[in-house]
């Protein structure tokens, strides 16, 4: 966020230099700016500005610089990102939910379904005896052996 911020910043001030750089010690973010196949809400929008600010001619230099090293500028946003973290009254400006979660989620609500259905189905009987609990079910992984395979293959024609 702050490089996003930071941004902004020069986007809105005058400057004879075409060249701006912008300093960060964080290299994971560099990386996301670098790997055109990265897409979150934060690096598209620092992807964005940077693209406004170069359709003004100039240049924008994202350069790492290394963590608590004594640079002025870096210090200074260390100690407003500690002040920011504790305290209190600072609204929180950037709430998301990670993905992984959200599909973590999904799937313990479908599992929750499929048990449902499963439970109230006069269908598979036999299968119920072996697999009451769907998410039991999940969690084996059979062995594909030759034996298995010629059981399966027994049972008709299936892909998997």
């Amino acid at each position: 966020m702050t490089i996003l911020e930071a941004l902004e910043y020069i986007q809105n001030m005058e400057s004879d230099e075409n060249i701006l750089p912008v300093h960060t010690d964080s290299k994971i973010t560099l990386q996301l700016l670098q790997n055109k196949k990265k897409h979150t809400k934060l690096i598209g929008q620092i992807r964005t500005k940077v693209q406004e600010i170069e359709q003004r001619e100039w240049r924008v230099e994202l350069r790492w610089i290394k963590a608590h090293a004594g640079h002025r500028g870096n210090e200074m946003a260390d100690q407003q990102a500690k002040e920011a973290a504790t305290n209190k009254n600072v609204e929180e400006c950037y709430i998301k939910i990670p993905k992984i979660v959200v599909m973590s989620e999904q799937k313990e609500q479908s599992v929750k379904w499929w048990q449902r259905e499963w439970k109230e189905t006069t269908k598979g009987a036999i299968k119920k005896r072996f697999f009451s609990k769907i998410e039991e079910r999940l969690k084996l992984r059979p062995n594909a052996t030759p034996k298995f395979t010629a059981v399966v293959k027994a049972h008709g024609n299936i892909k998997d």
